[in-house]
């Protein structure tokens, strides 16, 4: 699987935490640092009445490092401690030590009360600092475990598209307190279904239309769109306000990141499931269709068999003027064409369960050849066939039957699509390792629109000749599937010379 991308979101936190940083940066340092100021004088104050109620100087310290704690619980980062630290001392040596209103000392031993005064200042605000930095981490952490638990375990319970949309606009609209509209896509990456959630509000439907109605995707806009991605296909949408998104920390812009990612690994598990449901739904169909025509061509068959037996007896028993003759020669070649036709069918299905078993052995392309032409002949007395045979005899490995059978369905598809005087040729050369079977006719040709399907299963084309039984598209389709199984190759094309049709169907020489 691809890594799963959020198109356009690492440029645009790029710029969202400049932008971040040049509006707040001003104000949060303004405030921290007033906050710092005002304790220090509190402490400063409290420190001058002290002295005048004439408690002990170590009581003025205590009240300074009080101050300094406070600061660097109050304030962010270890900067506004430290700073807090010196200056505390520095205010102590001006107001509480002689000289008084001078950063003078007079008494050595205040250098060490200074030293020791800064260090111990420094070291709790650090120490605060910390402490203070590791609680907002952990409840941070908690707050985005418990986001990521609430999507997760209610996308594990959803099995629709719709409820997927609702949850993650509701839940990510309440983790980052904005509007969230969620658009997810079908398979053909078109809009399916649209979502918006305010905080802490149910989401609500809208028609997909009104998700870029007031949007334009660039800096400028109300609002910022997020194309989630898997395997370079779009799979969703989201539309956050870019006002909100301004103010995001580098750990909600990881948060949202991490949102992201499993909505997108939800929606492609949801589509990947939808797949196979399908793909299980159309081979149940299939095997219900394949067994259901597999039964009825073999109720067909021994009857189909009489009939046919039937009526070239009384073929035979009449003479060529007798009216009998003549509905017994229709009677047989109907019989045949259906005859053929079950056989068509049993074949797709054998093809279909993977129950296509070759018997291969090495026999002569001539003989099958004949014995596929004597099977027309029956079928179309009148029509006559050209044959071209090299005079090497061609010895291929192949299932005679199911050969022949390619090569009585290809002549038949020539016939269908003939007239009576249209010329109708079957070739046999040698191609190097191959052996080349080519049945070309003198009809009107394959339409352009039909050489892609030609080969397709219940593909039919409406160029067949007035007179000619309709077939169902399974011949053509079955001469496919035997000639792969021989691990050879067929094509159809129009002829260049003249107008028509030309089948070329390759087997190997060689197993």
């Amino acid at each position: 699987m691809d890594s799963i991308r959020i198109l356009g979101y690492n440029q645009y936190q790029e710029m969202s935490a400049m932008s971040n940083s040049r509006i707040s940066v001003s104000w949060t340092t303004l405030r921290h640092g007033l906050q710092m100021a005002g304790l220090l004088a509190a402490a400063t104050a409290g420190g001058l009445v002290f002295r005048q109620l004439g408690f002990p100087e170590t009581n003025i310290v205590l009240l300074y490092l009080l101050a300094v704690l406070l600061t660097a619980w109050m304030t962010r980062g270890y900067g506004y401690g430290v700073v807090a630290s010196l200056l505390a001392t520095l205010i102590f040596n001006y107001f509480f030590t002689a000289p008084y209103w001078s950063l003078s000392v007079d008494d050595p031993s205040y250098w060490i009360t200074f030293i020791i005064m800064t260090a111990t200042a420094f070291i709790t605000s650090a120490l605060t600092s910390k402490a203070k930095l590791n609680a907002q981490n952990a409840l941070q952490r908690e707050q985005e475990i418990k986001t990521m638990y609430a999507l997760s375990r209610g996308l594990n319970e959803q099995i629709e598209i719709r409820q997927i949309a609702r949850l993650a606009t509701e839940v990510l609209s309440s983790a980052f307190h904005c509007e969230v509209s969620c658009l997810c896509l079908d398979e053909k990456e078109q809009p399916a279904v649209l979502y918006a959630a305010q905080p802490c509000q149910a989401a609500q439907a809208l028609p997909c239309d009104q998700f870029n109605s007031d949007t334009a995707l660039n800096s400028a806009a109300p609002f910022t769109c997020l194309p989630l991605q898997n395997n370079g296909i779009q799979l969703a949408r989201l539309k956050l306000p870019a006002a909100a998104m301004t103010a995001f920390s580098e750990s909600d812009h990881q948060l949202l990141q991490s949102l992201c990612e499993t909505l997108t690994l939800a929606l492609d598990r949801f589509r990947s499931a939808k797949q196979k449901i399908r793909s299980e739904e159309e081979a149940a169909q299939e095997r219900y269709r394949s067994n259901l025509l597999r039964a009825i061509s073999h109720d067909l068959r021994t009857p189909l068999s009489a009939i046919m037996g039937t009526s070239e007896m009384i073929l035979d028993m009449s003479e060529a003027h007798d009216p009998r003759h003549d509905l017994a020669q229709d009677i047989y070649q109907d019989a045949d064409w259906l005859h053929s036709l079950v056989e068509n069918i049993l074949s797709l299905t054998r093809i279909q369960d993977g129950h296509l078993n070759l018997h291969l052995e090495k026999e002569a392309a001539e003989e099958i050849i004949a014995s596929s032409l004597d099977h027309i002949a029956k079928r179309a007395p009148q029509r006559q066939i050209n044959v071209s045979i090299p005079p090497e005899v061609l010895m291929i490995p192949m299932d005679g039957k199911l050969i022949q059978q390619v090569l009585i369905n290809l002549l038949d598809n020539a016939l269908k699509h003939t007239h009576p005087q249209d010329e109708i040729s079957l070739t046999l050369r040698r191609e190097q390792t191959e052996a080349v079977f080519t049945v070309r006719d003198g009809g009107e040709g394959i339409a352009e629109k039909d050489l892609a399907h030609i080969f397709q299963t219940f593909y039919t084309t409406r160029t067949r000749q007035p007179d000619a039984q309709h077939g169902i598209g399974l011949g053509l389709s079955i001469c496919e599937s035997i000639v792969k199984a021989h691990h050879g190759s067929i094509s159809a094309r129009n002829r260049t010379d003249q107008h028509g049709a030309e089948f070329t169907f390759r087997l190997p020489l060689e197993d």
